[in-house]
């Protein structure tokens, strides 16, 4: 699943580290989220999009295969 974190954080000037602190999560975390190589819990997909002020569905896109 593809996601704008990183773009969200740099529109919003968030480090990773920042981010990371904010959401209770390592920074490893993020990194892994941004590159794709993990998808969010529907815990922390909801803590992300309320962190940035938006829906769900404006952080994560969904691409049915």
């Amino acid at each position: 699943m593809n996601n704008r974190i990183k773009e969200l954080r740099k529109q919003n000037k968030i480090t990773q580290e920042a981010l990371a602190e904010a959401l209770s999560v390592t920074r490893q975390t993020i990194i892994s989220l941004e590159n794709g190589k993990y998808n969010a819990s529907l815990q922390l997909a909801y803590k992300l999009a309320k962190f940035f002020g938006v829906k769900i569905e404006d952080v994560f896109i969904f691409e049915e295969e």
